[in-house]
Parts: structure tokens; sequence; C-alpha cells
């Protein structure tokens, strides 16, 4: 976190911040809130919070409750139908506890865990449609959409060399979004061509989430500091140079993201 707010000050652009089901249980709820809230109120500045990838009904409401800006309320495994009715009530009760609340919904495979992997699943049969969306969206009255359009969590052993880039379906975001009509995250896109990231937001896409590439800069820096302080066992002194190396990658991220369309605090 520490990271992605000296970068989003840096490069002066708005940020979402996410945590998992799991790092919301490591961290506490209430305590990354609060973590959140204090920077924005400091320094006037806007980073927002959002409950990713949340499986379940109480544990969206305990993060409303707790202060959170967005909830990912995610239940792409069930059926369709299921998907919709557990949905469309989650935003009722999240709107009616907190009207100024976002909650997004997700339709569609792009696999599961952030994580580096041998081999792609085959994601092809849970592409989203347009006429999906369109149905989804109308009946859950979600604020935003997070489709399956050749995007995947994680990133392949390749990708982590450079030898191959993620590639998303530009055609079906652009038409995914004429017929839906509402802001679309694009999920898994670490390890995603620039062009692709570029031509999806052109075609679309409101936010875009990166954590796999994040996580992999941690781990980096974390080797890098310890092979140059092995002796070292104090926290503080070793994790500047990790966030030196998250906040490498978010920068380049953020920049690629905002290109031309740069929006200031209000503070500026």
């Amino acid at each position: 976190m520490k990271a992605v707010f000296e970068a989003a000050r840096d490069l002066n652009v708005p940020v979402v911040v996410g945590t998992s089901e799991g790092e919301r249980q490591f961290l506490g709820v209430r305590q990354v809130s609060a973590m959140v809230k204090s920077l924005r109120e400091d320094y006037n500045f806007p980073i927002f919070l959002s409950a990713d990838h949340t499986h379940s009904f109480p544990s969206a409401i305990e993060a409303a409750k707790a202060g959170f800006d967005w909830i990912v309320f995610d239940l792409s495994a069930l059926p369709f139908d299921e998907n919709i009715r557990q949905t469309k009530a989650a935003v009722e009760e999240l709107k009616r506890l907190r009207p100024d609340i976002l909650v997004e919904g997700e339709i569609g495979d792009i696999g599961s865990r952030s994580e580096i992997h041998d081999a792609a699943p085959d994601l092809r049969k849970g592409l989203t449609t347009p006429a999906e969306a369109k149905q989804f969206v109308e009946e859950t009255r979600i604020d935003t959409l997070a489709p399956a359009v050749g995007n995947m969590h994680g990133m392949l052993k390749s990708m982590v060399v450079g030898n191959t880039r993620k590639r998303s379906d530009i055609e079906r975001i652009r038409a995914i979004k004429a017929e839906a009509r509402i802001f679309m995250t694009l999920h898994g896109a670490s390890g995603t061509d620039d062009d692709d990231l570029r031509e999806a937001i052109a075609a679309g896409i409101t936010v875009v989430h990166i954590n796999t590439e994040v996580r992999l800069a941690w781990r980096r820096g974390f080797d890098a500091a310890l092979a140059k302080q092995p002796d070292e066992i104090v926290p503080y002194k070793l994790l500047p140079q990790v966030v030196d190396s998250v906040k490498r990658v978010v920068a380049d991220r953020l920049a690629l993201f905002s290109a031309g369309r740069r929006a200031r605090p209000a503070s500026h």
C-alpha cells in the first residue's frame, strides 16, 4: 500500500487498492480500511479501497460496514441465473446499508489465484457474451461489471521472463460496452501486452487490476534486500528496497492506464 500510494502521488492520479478475502483476514478488515482512510484524509488524496473477489454475502457486508469504497461481489463460479439472483440481492442490501458504495459483479471464467502458473487453463468456454452482460447488468443493477474477455488471473512462467504476453479480446470488450453500457473492470491484467491494455481502455475498460506483477516485484525486491543485507533483522531497514521495487511497477502501470486522461485530486 505504501508503494501504491507513493506512486499515485508522484503521478498525481487516483488509485484503488484492493484486498482479497484472505488478505483481509490477515490484515483485519477494519484495520486496512482505517489505514486507507487515514491516507486519504491526511493527504487529501483520492486513494480508494476495494474488497476484491468477495465470495459471500457476510464477507461483503463486513467490508461495507468497515468502510470499504467498493465491493467486488464475485459469484462467477455459480450458474449464471444463480449468480444474477444472489448478486441482485447483495446489491440491494449493500445499497440499503450504504447508498454511496460501489458494487461490482462478475461473469465468465478468468481462472483463479494471482500466482505464477506452469500452463494456462482453457478459458474459451467461459468468455462473456454481450447478451449475458446486458442481462446481468439490467437484472442486478450493479455499478461495475467484470467480464471474461481473454483475461486470466496470475501469470505464466513464460510471461515472467518476458517470452509471452496475454492478449485481450478487444472487439468483445467493445461489444459488451455497447450492450451493457456500464463501467467495466479488467481483472487478471498482469502480463498483458501494453498495446492491448491501451486498446482495452479505449474500447471501454474503466479500471484495470494488477496483482501478480506487484507480488512478483515484492518478492524480487525482498530477495534483493536480503542478498544485499544478509545479516539485517530490522524490517524497516529491509523493506524500503521492497517498496521501491513495487513502486516502479505500479508507477509504470498507472502511467500507462492514465495516459491522456489524468485526473487531479480535489486539492490541486
